[in-house]
């Protein structure tokens, strides 16, 4: 007698999941550094209209496909048709690859919150040299922040060639979060339930004392202005509607397999069309609601930033020309500039290389994302806060219960399909099969702790998913509304919600979804060819910043097998289907 499936305690816990799967680091470090690049509050509008043309439908599909079918991405798409049984292994693939590297974030968030608890924090301020009589040379070239992050997290070689060692603070890291993981994933959605409560909800708590505390900061005001502040003529910048849809399609998590994954642990009557709206509005909010937290924090910084500047230049002007303390302040500052100018030109032009332009705007006008703005922009904002290591617990906390909850749906995508396999589920329990998958990321993301490991990492993020999914996506909306049938498939929804999908749903499926994902598709390809050679931003020691380098022949090997081996998934194994079922043929006349 075949085995029950397990199922969601209640909808409430599925819906959870999904959300702690799809709100995720993303929601924090690129859409505020997108609404940056490209209009403030103006991008508001191409990412709204994405998430009605393409985040909605496509999410709505997946949960649908996942429900009905009742298995993982493989078994699913190889239920619609076995020449699609290469979607799901490519979106397997393609999940193991997001693994692999993903982690290390949360293995970073760890070694931040442990050294948060330090009074004064490690990132404060630059250590001594071996003398004791200066700060060491790297870090005054640099800021105390960035030295914490690349020299004693990262511990940063010059390029890629340069592996070095397994950074072993890093790697026990990794092994503590592939072992939180494990233990969240240890009995299915038995344990899985339990933990997505907490991983969905205590980032939206910490986020919201970071707002209250972010108001009452000292020049929050104008990064919010500043992000509210709409440039309107970013509309008729094409990247910025290529880029709304990209964060809409890669926030959502569509094409992984995760949420069929999670959606096939349904009960066959739950409202997955509700839960798409639910889920894809919740991720959306989010977004807007930590941008508001960001740019408050951004205004913090960059006015703290733009006064001590000011600061500077008024003690090098006051020293410089003997002036009353007091008599420069920012008001006069470049009045005064211009009177010092006129009365001693030649005094004023030998300090012209010190004195810096202090400007606000080119403050907030700095752009960060990723790792950047989670572990340097924000360290630099927190360390100069009130109670500093209290924001800081929070701060990391938030980011592990972030990446944690993508992990679940990360691991979900890969575990579902192979628990569904018989032939794995009869030899071996489920956590052992957890165990097996959890250990081989582990061993592999060893590679990521070495000294060149985040230029790894950087190709993973960069290279590992974005063509892929986009090819994904484009073959399941295509197997669904053209292979399996879209009449056929809007019986099947009749049946699960006790109603026909709308008008808007069959129209964004079959015609406007698609040709969204093969423009993207095609920007991206012209864009890698336009690009020409490749190349990654390489820590100097010596200059103290990011120096642009050519990534070597190897490395553009490792991008090429990246993209080519979950894509090449797709047709071989719709290839391997073919040929076998000509084999069967030819065999059959044979002994006919």
């Amino acid at each position: 007698m075949e085995k029950s499936r397990p199922l969601w305690d209640n909808p409430l816990q599925f819906v959870f999941a999904c959300i702690s799967y799809a709100v995720g680091l993303g929601n924090v470090w690129r859409f505020p550094y997108l609404c940056q690049m490209y209009g403030g509050g103006g991008f508001l509008i191409p990412y709204l209209i994405m998430l009605i043309v393409e985040g909605m439908p496509l999410l709505f599909l997946e949960l649908a496909v996942g429900q009905h079918m009742r298995q993982g991405s493989i078994g699913a798409w190889k239920t619609i048709s076995p020449y699609l049984s290469g979607v799901g292994v490519a979106s397997v693939v393609v999940s193991f690859f997001l693994s692999m590297y993903y982690n290390v974030i949360n293995a970073w968030a760890f070694w931040y919150l442990f050294h948060s608890f330090q009074n004064p924090l490690p990132w404060a301020a630059c250590p001594l040299n071996s003398n004791h009589t200066a700060y060491i040379e790297e870090c005054e070239k640099a800021s105390s922040t960035q030295y914490f992050w690349y020299r004693k997290t990262l511990n940063i070689s010059p390029s890629i060639e340069e592996n070095g060692s397994i950074q072993w603070e890093q790697a026990v890291c990794l092994i503590l979060a592939w072992l939180t993981v494990y233990l969240c994933i240890l009995r299915g959605t038995e344990s899985t339930g339990k933990v997505v409560y907490l991983t969905a909800s205590l980032p939206y708590l910490v986020l919201l004392i970071y707002l209250i505390k972010a108001l009452t900061l000292h020049g929050a005001v104008n990064g919010l202005v500043y992000m509210f502040t709409p440039k309107l003529e970013q509309l008729a910048n094409p990247k910025a509607w290529i880029n709304a849809a990209t964060q809409i399609f890669f926030s959502l998590g569509l094409g992984f397999g995760s949420l069929i994954a999670f959606a096939s642990y349904n009960e066959p009557n739950n409202n997955c069309e509700r839960h798409a709206i639910i889920v894809s509005l919740i991720n959306s909010t989010t977004s807007v609601f930590a941008s508001i937290v960001t740019f408050s924090i951004y205004g913090f910084k960059a006015t703290f930033n733009y006064e001590n500047c000011l600061n500077k230049v008024i003690l090098l002007l006051t020293n410089a020309f003997d002036l009353e303390e007091g008599f420069l302040t920012a008001d006069n500052l470049n009045h005064m500039k211009e009177q010092l100018m006129a009365n001693y030109p030649n005094e004023y032009v030998k300090l012209l290389p010190q004195i810096k332009n202090c400007s606000l705007e080119a403050e907030l006008d700095t752009a960060v994302q990723g790792t950047g703005l989670a572990f340097i922009v924000y360290s630099e904002a927190i360390k100069n806060m009130e109670v500093s290591q209290l924001y800081s617990v929070l701060y990391f906390f938030m980011l592990l219960m972030l990446g944690i909850g993508s992990m679940l749906g990360n691991t979900a995508a890969i575990l579902t399909p192979l628990t569904d396999s018989k032939f794995l589920s009869t030899h071996l329990p489920k956590e052992v099969i957890s165990g097996i998958v959890c250990f081989i990321n582990c061993i592999v993301g060893l590679t990521f702790t070495m000294k060149a490991g985040n230029y790894w990492f950087d190709i993973f993020n960069d290279y590992a998913a974005t063509l892929s999914l986009l090819l994904i996506v484009l073959v399941e909306t295509i197997a669904v509304c053209y292979v399996y049938g879209l009449r056929r498939f809007e019986k099947d929804l009749h049946l699960m919600i006790g109603h026909k999908p709308s008008w808007y749903w069959k129209i964004m499926w079959a015609f406007a979804s698609p040709l969204l994902i093969i423009s993207l598709f095609i920007f991206y390809i012209t864009d890698y060819i336009l690009t020409g050679t490749l190349q990654y931003q390489a820590w100097d020691a010596t200059q103290g910043q990011l120096v642009t380098k050519d990534y070597p022949s190897y490395a553009l090997a490792v991008i090429g097998l990246l993209v080519a081996s979950s894509i090449m998934c797709i047709p071989l194994a719709a290839l391997a289907i073919f040929i076998k079922r000509r084999l069967k043929r030819e065999h059959r006349s044979i002994i006919a």
